[in-house]
């Protein structure tokens, strides 16, 4: 499979927050996809893209890119006591 298309397809699949398995099969096979995501990222490759990027661009060495959209469960925000009961016992007492 060609290294473009596999990139076009993992940047894709990010991009529009699908699941690996919901991927267009013009990018290929989600499996390598995903297998080739998990490598490249354990090699630094896109560490690399972005470094060579900026540099292009001629900016600072500082490369921000925005993630906010976050997936959370409803309950992820409540404190267990048992988990944080200085952080429990102190929200009582303000």
């Amino acid at each position: 499979m060609d290294d473009r298309r596999v990139l076009s397809g993992i940047i894709y699949v990010i991009r529009n927050g699908l699941q690996w398995k919901d991927a267009p099969k013009v990018y290929g096979l989600h499996k390598t996809l995903y297998t080739r995501f998990i490598r490249w990222n354990r090699l630094g490759v896109f560490d690399r893209i972005f470094v060579a990027l900026t540099e292009q661009a001629g900016r600072s060495t500082h490369l921000m890119i925005d993630a906010t959209n976050l997936k959370a469960h409803r309950t992820a925000s409540l404190l267990k006591k048992e988990l944080f009961p200085a952080i429990s016992d102190g929200q009582k007492a303000a």
